[in-house]
């Protein structure tokens, strides 16, 4: 059974950086594509980034985030992880990992199989 766990969320002042990781439990984590969608209060959850399976050479980020945000894969120790620089207030949102056994990196999020609990990026302006 897989599972996701979410961690580095926090309290940053904008210009700021935090970096999030996803652990995944289980034995296709190298099979699946993975993602970061985020949710701000009133809001719908949007697409973040996402990387492709098996070595993560595709890699597919919102406009809102490109050139600040960096999606990585460790399959190794089967770890997802999103560098997140230059942090804007609009960035202030629970940010979900997401697995999609055997997926194409979507930006749709019904397309995920999988889902951690999430974990909370607050920036101050």
């Amino acid at each position: 059974q897989v599972q996701l766990v979410e961690s580095g969320g926090g309290l940053v002042q904008a210009g700021g950086s935090l970096r999030l990781s996803c652990a995944f439990s289980g034995r296709t984590f190298s099979s699946c594509a993975m993602g970061w969608f985020r949710q701000a209060p009133g809001k719908e959850r949007e697409f973040v980034a996402a990387i492709s399976w098996p070595a993560g050479s595709g890699t597919k980020y919102a406009d809102s985030v490109k050139g600040r945000f960096t999606i990585s894969r460790d399959n190794a120790r089967r770890t997802v992880s999103l560098q997140m620089n230059s942090l804007q207030s609009e960035d202030t949102a629970v940010y979900y990992c997401a697995a999609d056994l055997y997926g194409s990196s979507s930006y749709n999020q019904y397309e995920y199989d999988y889902w951690g609990q999430g974990t909370q990026v607050t920036v101050s302006s």
